[in-house]
């Protein structure tokens, strides 16, 4: 090769006044540059011939001017191999995949989980897999790692106070001083030196409007809730939530409470624990026996009247008014009007049956599928009175068509079955009496417990008599509406005739469940 190449004396010629230009605006030449004039040649004692400088070799010398060193990459593959064709290019690029792929089973646990978030499921599984196969507890290793429990956690002392799964949110999971030891008559205590607060200004800037019911004086303030309470006591417990000092009036104020259990608008009053009238609603006697001792809607006779004057042992007088005493099971009067049973009279209680039976097969076909099947629906309603009466209705009538007319007015004899009024469903109902077992004071059957309902009904016929014994529940949620269900316990049929009971199958009957009626208003 001629080592006077004009196109390579130009090239270093360039090159070095590039160097130059470098080191002058540094103001500094490194000692360590060099610059090959063209009179310079190679010794030929040590390479037979001269080649020009390589790419590498000016980068080399390049960056030994500029004072840098070179980075080096020592971690390239050698792709020469992996581009061959056929099956020895195919081995030696499986083999570079598998020199790059995770050796333990956290780092393929942790591509697994990269994979699944980019949406890769089927990567994401055959990782999961093989992470599994090399270490069964990885999942315990990828949450010691990028979970690590703290130092500083607090383990609770107690239970969980609300008895609640650890699904269900609660404040006291995620307490940062652990679970609260306050109870809710703590907090409502905390309340006690509340006022009633005034309402926000309409704008920011102006004066907040007059709030005459904050200035009103505590013993007035509990005058006004005594008459919500009279009135609808539904709406006095919803005063709880208007603002704390009301919270604290409606669940501290035990006169208010204690007025409503011994009233009869709400409270135990209106309930009866002995008959209070015939079958037919016809008042009994004063001081008369229990109505079990008198002939069912019949007035007594002289033998019967001639027991007044020469009462049995276990008769008892009939209270004026039921004793209430706070007990253990009844710690207040809040309490006691919650959990005691009791009746409602500002609605009615609705039983819904429904079962299927077999329908009539054709004979001319011996196919299963051709035989029909029934599914009947009806529907049995109770409506109690405050003065000892009762409804009782069975019909296949929706209710929405039946609640609105079950009133006394409506049992008469004028009922046919032509007649389109909407008040005939009610030539089916059955008058009746109900009483309660369990009153304080009363003596009742040691087999009768408290809340149990006994009604006794016209039958459908004047020579029957229907008795009901229905036990008083409570549906729906904890903490929620008491005394709202009614349990079958028993259900029989009296024949006056011949002076026998035969009881009634109760395999399709179904429990009864209270409903409100507005247009019953307070069920006077």
């Amino acid at each position: 090769m001629d080592d006077n190449n004009p196109d390579l004396e130009t090239f270093r010629k360039q090159w070095q006044e590039e160097v130059t230009a470098r080191s002058t605006a540094k103001g500094h030449i490194p000692s360590n540059a060099r610059a090959y004039s063209s009179h310079e040649r190679p010794d030929k004692s040590k390479a037979k011939t001269a080649l020009p400088p390589s790419n590498n070799a000016l980068s080399e010398e390049a960056e030994a001017v500029d004072g840098v060193s070179a980075q080096a990459y020592h971690d390239l593959d050698n792709k020469d191999d992996t581009r061959r064709l056929g099956l020895e290019g195919s081995k030696h690029w499986q083999s570079s995949q598998m020199s790059k792929e995770s050796q333990s089973a956290l780092e393929h646990y942790e591509k697994a989980i990269e994979r699944e978030d980019q949406g890769n499921l089927g990567d994401s599984l055959n990782l999961y897999r093989r992470a599994y196969r090399l270490d069964a507890g990885v999942d315990r290793l990828y949450k010691n790692k990028h979970y690590p429990p703290s130092t500083t956690t607090i383990k609770p002392t107690g239970p969980n106070p609300s008895n609640a799964p650890v699904t269900v949110p609660n404040t006291a999971h995620h307490s940062l001083d652990g679970p609260s030891t306050s109870t809710i008559n703590d907090l409502i205590a905390s309340f006690s030196n509340s006022a009633v607060p005034a309402a926000a200004p309409p704008v920011e800037g102006t004066p907040p409007p007059p709030c005459p019911i904050a200035t009103i004086p505590s013993e007035i303030l509990i005058e006004i809730l005594l008459k919500t309470a009279i009135a609808d006591v539904a709406s006095f417990a919803r005063l709880s939530i208007v603002c704390k000092r009301f919270a604290y009036l409606v669940t501290t104020e035990d006169r208010i409470w204690e007025r409503i259990c011994h009233g009869r608008e709400y409270g135990f009053a209106a309930m009866h624990y002995v008959w209070n009238t015939s079958i037919a609603g016809n008042p009994l006697p004063t001081n008369l026996l229990e109505a079990s001792d008198l002939p069912p809607n019949e007035p007594p006779d002289i033998s019967t009247l001639s027991l007044i004057h020469n009462p049995p042992s276990r008769t008892v007088p009939v209270p004026s008014s039921p004793i209430l005493s706070l007990s253990a099971a009844y710690p207040s009067y809040r309490q006691t009007l919650r959990t005691r049973p009791r009746l409602r009279f500002n609605g009615c209680y609705i039983s819904t049956v429904n079962y299927q039976r077999q329908g009539a097969s054709n004979t001319s076909t011996n196919f299963t599928y051709t035989c029909p099947v029934h599914i009947v629906t009806y529907y049995r309603y109770l409506r109690f009175f405050r003065d000892g009466t009762c409804l009782s209705l069975l019909t296949t009538t929706e209710p929405a068509d039946v609640v609105h007319h079950l009133i006394k007015e409506n049992l008469h004899a004028h009922h046919n079955k032509e007649s389109m009024l909407p008040s005939a469903i009610m030539r089916h109902a059955l008058k009746g009496r109900w009483r309660l077992s369990g009153g304080l004071g009363y003596q009742h059957d040691e087999t009768e417990k408290e809340g149990d309902v006994h009604i006794q009904t016209e039958g459908v016929d004047a020579k029957y008599m229907y008795k009901m014994q229905l036990s008083l529940r409570s549906a729906g949620r904890t903490g929620g509406t008491r005394n709202n269900k009614l349990v079958w316990k028993g259900f029989w049929s009296y024949n006056r005739l011949t002076d026998d009971w035969a009881a009634f199958t109760l395999r399709n009957d179904r429990a009864f469940f209270w409903s409100r009626v507005k247009s019953f208003a307070m069920g006077w």
